[in-house]
């Protein structure tokens, strides 16, 4: 993973939030939080947070749980906070999901929404869920499938290889849908400690209000604008102007639909 890829930050928690949350998050963070409600929670801890997506949505589907909601990029966190900042419930904190600051079996659940792709050490990472997880206490998170299932982003991915053929941004295909395997998920989550597990293949359709809003959410709003920033050359206008152009190909110039598909994943300690 390149050190880019973690950066969230300038104008990106913005437009992450005002255009890729609507068009690729909130399906699954409704369908997240349903899951987590089922389980009927005290207290439940969120990491990789973003900008309040699952945060908004468990807020709604627990009346009573108290929520804390974490992420290591504090600009987004301070987004997600602003939107959410009446609700007494919600306690916002910059944390690592990698080395949480949190005592021993402290959580009814935790949820993680698209985090786990960017953990630099997944095993870790599971094992600090299962340290602060209560026992029978349940880790949902959701990881994107492979590119290919996912047609914006690959459109997306394929314009910009070929606006720059000789070192093409992959952070798409590299880093969002680069962990996808379900028997490596299913290993790393046992290596941890978990060993009550169940994974499932989740499809949705991204609707996209234009094709211009979908490459501006995807090269402006994701760390993929730090990579095409750092070639210079064609500038980040004309590189969004060139996804924007693919995707009117291959989708129409009004509002348009694309499939898209997540990895749910249940770890129950």
């Amino acid at each position: 993973m390149a050190t880019s890829d973690t950066l969230f930050a300038g104008s990106i928690p913005d437009l992450y939030d005002r255009l890729l949350v609507p068009l690729i998050f909130e399906p699954y963070a409704r369908d997240l939080a349903k899951r987590v409600a089922r389980t009927r929670p005290q207290l439940v801890l969120e990491t990789a947070a973003g900008t309040g997506a699952v945060t908004r949505a468990l807020a709604s589907s627990l009346t009573d749980a108290r929520i804390v909601a974490t992420d290591l990029n504090q600009p987004m966190l301070d987004h997600a906070k602003a939107r959410q900042s009446g609700n007494e419930r919600i306690e916002w904190k910059q944390a690592d999901a990698l080395a949480l600051p949190f005592e021993d079996q402290t959580f009814d659940v935790l949820a993680c929404q698209f985090g786990a792709m960017f953990f630099p050490d997944k095993v870790r990472g599971y094992r600090e869920a299962l340290r602060v997880l209560k026992p029978n206490g349940h880790f949902l998170f959701s990881v994107w499938d492979r590119i290919s299932h996912n047609e914006f982003a690959d459109v997306v991915t394929e314009a910009l290889a070929s606006l720059f053929p000789q070192d093409p941004p992959r952070f798409l295909a590299r880093t969002p849908h680069g962990y996808c395997d379900p028997d490596r998920i299913r290993e790393e989550l046992n290596a941890a400690g978990f060993n009550d597990v169940s994974i499932e293949a989740v499809d949705a359709i991204s609707k996209g209000s234009s094709p211009r809003d979908v490459a501006v959410a995807f090269c402006q709003g994701t760390p993929l604008r730090n990579e095409i920033e750092a070639r210079g050359a064609p500038s980040l206008e004309d590189a969004t102007q060139h996804a924007a152009k693919a995707l009117t190909g291959r989708f129409g110039a009004k509002a348009i639909d694309g499939r898209m598909r997540a990895i749910v994943v249940t770890a129950i300690r």
